[in-house]
């Protein structure tokens, strides 16, 4: 017995001097003195980067993960685990007020079951600030599964601001804890859902209204097959729908979650005492059999789903999977949209705008660009947007990268391609791509973020239009007999469709479309072009197909391919002019016709320098390469000569030379 009393209060002082060490380590890592700006900002600390910088002086990890949450009235919200091991995980509020310390009942797998915490938000939930309330968003085992599966889910949790915990039960635990799952899915046939649980980030993007600004989450799978990422969309009003629905209840021989049918207690879980509550000022007026139900029915039984039913944003075949976002809210000419800024693990960065298919509350995610921002791969840690500035930063292990919002130059020179991209950043001027004022005079600035159609945007500069004549350019490009060749072509928009039509001169008229083949590859870059043959000499026209069926020419490529005998003789030409009655270019003629294996190759190869160093000797003049000798003797003498030694002056050397000669 008293062994065990005396190892918990060694565990308790460590854990209080870890406590003590970490607030330090806070005051190191974070500048205190902003403390009201940080507090009324409710912004999110992510404790683990200064850990890792600082965990060389401290020489153990305390916290695997710390999410620290500050808010007004001297009140700090942690989402940390409590011990060494990482086994207890709670949520926790530190006051330096009035208001006692809380946290979530320890070891109680229906409220906290191996959490990884990822953001969490104050959000008021009326005009009375008693029923403000705070959102943790994170990632867990479920138990809502079977037994053997160890399934993920996303979950939503809140807590009322005013919690002060209960006074017979729930002492100086959370008395409105409570949490739903968060659901991210592409509906399928027979109701099965293709599922992504593994919450990645959180953005909170604000509205005229504060009670109801929109959730941002990106999501990935937890499966070890199928890998991917989607982002998805939820609203306030969905959110408080879920916690005011049924309580999730084990029961039945098999214990099987289902919607509790027993009577509720006054007031329901989760309500925040306030004025519109008759009665009750504080938590601890609440009886026991409310505190009871919080203790022992957590989990709501309905799920919170995104707006429109499925994710804004699919991506299954690609490599990187998107593990951070950050949303600006833009003012185009047609409305306001949505700008999500994607960071992945590989170090690039996606740009995508939210478009209405036929209504305003359909939307459906455009990818605009994606750039590739370090050298390596690297994941991203942090996209953040400054709307003063109007960049964009994005951080990761090799460093700090700055953006610009807009990059309408990437667009190119012509209006199509500008109202082809569909950036709500940029729009015509009648010169060029250009960024979009919504308060500038200029009436013709031309935009169509929502159908990205040219033909009612740029109608007059399609009077002489030539269908032919490529936007970006035209190229000449020459290649030889049996090598390879790509011909360049990269689209302005992300929504076109490449395809590419030949013709073999310009008096045929005639368009023959590229087919893929072993000769030919169609790849995202180009049109890459293998064993070169004269027939294949002629203007390649590279098309690019819109949404709405519009089609132009994006490049115009002559190509020209030129066989063996040309070679040869444009060589021999340009040898016999260089040579002069030379006979030294038939070694070159003799080295053109045989191949790399050849064994007599090197020796023609010395021949041809040997001839080519002694042609060079007959033209030099005579004595020139005594002057050179001489110049190089005298440049090593001077090389030798020390710069630190001083000179005798001239008098002392004539002294001692005729003093050696008597």
């Amino acid at each position: 017995m008293y062994p065990y009393l005396f190892l918990n209060l060694v565990i308790q002082l460590l854990f209080t001097f870890s406590l003590l060490f970490s607030s330090a380590l806070f005051d190191s890592c974070f500048d205190l003195s902003s403390c009201d700006q940080l507090f009324y900002g409710a912004q999110i600390l992510r404790h683990e980067s200064c850990i890792q910088i600082n965990k060389k002086k401290i020489g153990v990890y305390l916290f695997t993960s710390l999410y620290i949450f500050g808010i007004a009235e001297k009140e700090l919200f942690t989402a940390t685990a409590m011990d060494f091991m990482g086994r207890d995980q709670a949520v926790l509020r530190s006051s330096m007020g009035e208001r006692p310390t809380l946290r979530t009942e320890a070891h109680n797998s229906h409220w906290l079951h191996d959490p990884k915490f990822v953001a969490a938000y104050w959000i008021p939930e009326s005009d009375d600030p008693a029923d403000d309330k705070l959102y943790f968003f994170f990632r867990e085992t479920a138990l809502e599964g079977e037994a053997s599966d160890k399934a993920t889910y996303t979950r939503l949790a809140q807590i009322c601001r005013n919690d002060l915990g209960g006074t017979r039960t729930l002492v100086n635990k959370w008395s409105t804890f409570l949490k739903a799952r968060l659901r991210c899915a592409v509906p399928g046939g027979e109701n099965v859902d293709t599922h992504f649980d593994e919450l990645q980030d959180v953005f909170l993007l604000k509205t005229r209204d504060p009670k109801n600004p929109l959730v941002y989450a990106a999501f990935s799978t937890s499966s070890p097959i199928f890998k991917g990422s989607a982002v998805c969309m939820y609203s306030m009003a969905d959110i408080r729908r879920a916690f005011l629905g049924p309580f999730a209840h084990k029961e039945g021989p098999a214990f099987q979650w289902v919607n509790y049918q027993g009577k509720v207690p006054y007031p329901r879980p989760g309500t925040c005492p306030s004025s519109r509550f008759g009665g009750f000022h504080s938590t601890r007026d609440y009886p026991d059999t409310t505190l009871s139900f919080v203790r022992s029915h957590p989990i709501m039984a309905q799920s919170v789903h995104p707006m429109g039913g499925r994710p804004l944003l699919v991506r299954t075949r690609e490599p990187a999977h998107i593990t951070r976002l950050a949303v600006d809210r833009v003012e185009a000419k047609d409305g306001h949209y949505d700008v999500l800024f994607l960071g992945t693990d590989k170090g690039s960065l996606l740009k995508v705008v939210l478009v209405p298919k036929e209504r305003w509350s359909d939307l459906e995610g455009v990818t605009l660009e994606e750039v590739q921002l370090f050298k390596e791969p690297t994941a991203i840690l942090s996209v953040a947007i400054s709307p003063k500035r109007q960049q964009l930063y994005i951080s990761s292990l090799q460093g700090v990268v700055q953006v610009p919002l807009q990059r309408c130059h990437a667009y190119g020179p012509a209006c199509a391609s500008c109202c082809l991209s569909r950036d709500p950043y940029c729009a015509w001027d009648g010169r060029a791509c250009s960024r979009y004022y919504p308060y500038s005079k200029r009436r013709h600035r031309r935009q169509d973020v929502r159908n990205g159609n040219p033909l009612t945007q740029c109608s007059d500069q399609f009077h002489n239009y030539d269908p032919d004549a490529g936007t970006l350019g035209e190229q000449r490009v020459h290649g030889v007999q049996n090598s390879s060749t790509l011909l360049e072509c990269t689209p302005t928009s992300g929504q076109a469709r490449i395809f590419w039509l030949f013709q073999k001169d310009a008096a045929a008229g005639k368009h023959q479309q590229v087919e893929e083949g072993e000769r030919v590859v169609l790849s995202d870059r180009g049109l890459l072009l293998r064993n070169l043959q004269p027939s294949d000499s002629g203007i390649y026209l590279c098309k690019a197909e819109e949404l709405l069926g519009f089609v132009h020419t994006l490049t115009r490529v002559s190509l020209s391919v030129f066989d063996d005998q040309t070679i040869r003789k444009q060589v021999e030409w340009r040898l016999r002019g260089m040579a002069k009655n030379k006979d030294w270019y038939r070694h070159v003629l003799a080295l053109l016709g045989r191949s790399d294996n050849d064994p007599s190759r090197r020796k023609s190869c010395r021949k041809l320098r040997w001839r080519m160093r002694t042609e060079r000797d007959k033209h030099l003049q005579p004595g020139s390469h005594r002057k050179w000798k001489h110049l190089q003797q005298s440049l090593k003498s001077r090389n030798r000569r020390g710069h630190g030694q001083r000179r005798k002056p001239r008098s002392i050397e004539h002294g001692v030379h005729d003093g050696l000669k008597e």
